[in-house]
């Protein structure tokens, strides 16, 4: 009962409730943007491969920050006390969420059945299209907060959605040039750039 009261308290300060929001969908992306550069960076030194590795938590805690993000977001929806930009940052960051959430249980299966991948697969996509959707749930979120405190977060929100971008980017161009990009990078990934 004292967390419903609590939770309520919140909910009547929605611009605090909001900070939390948008700094969980944000730093969530960046942690787990870096999360998985760091993972990539194992992969090159060879390290072993498990479920448990520090640099995998580091990833699931960034999607439990944007879950948590998505959660909350939807707690404000249900209540109805937002609108406008922040209404459609708050469902980016659940659609976001939502992706992220799928396309890891996706990726867990596709490693069960298939073994290590590479950067591009089915699953890793639409795992990245959620950080993206996240970043700018979270970036618009931001922009729609008045007063000059939130400033260095807008600085921070841009940064972690052109980063995600960024990811992607770099991501869906292997697409094009397969083989021609894969080879120099086929051992910094180890599993090269297999497409599943």
């Amino acid at each position: 009962m004292r967390i419903i009261q609590k939770l309520s308290t919140i909910l009547s300060k929605t611009p605090k409730f909001l900070l939390l929001l948008s700094i969980l969908a944000v730093f969530g992306t960046i942690l787990e943007l870096t999360g998985g550069i760091w993972d990539a960076v194992s992969h090159i030194m060879r390290e072993p491969e498990f479920f448990w590795t520090i640099q995998h938590v580091s990833v699931y805690t960034g999607v439990a920050m944007i879950s948590s993000s998505g959660i909350l977001g939807g707690i404000l929806l249900a209540k109805k006390t937002v609108s406008g930009n922040l209404k459609r940052g708050i469902i980016i960051i659940i659609i976001g969420s939502v992706t992220q959430i799928s396309a890891g249980y996706v990726d867990s299966l596709l490693h069960d059945v298939y073994g290590i991948d590479g950067l591009l697969s089915w699953s890793h996509q639409p795992l990245e299209f959620g950080l993206v959707l996240s970043a700018l749930g979270g970036f618009l979120i931001l922009t729609e907060l008045k007063g000059d405190g939130y400033k260095k977060l807008r600085t921070v929100s841009i940064f972690a959605l052109i980063f995600s971008l960024c990811w992607i980017g770099f991501n869906l161009s292997l697409l094009v040039g397969s083989t021609i990009l894969c080879l120099p990078i086929y051992e910094i990934f180890s599993s090269g750039c297999a497409i599943l």
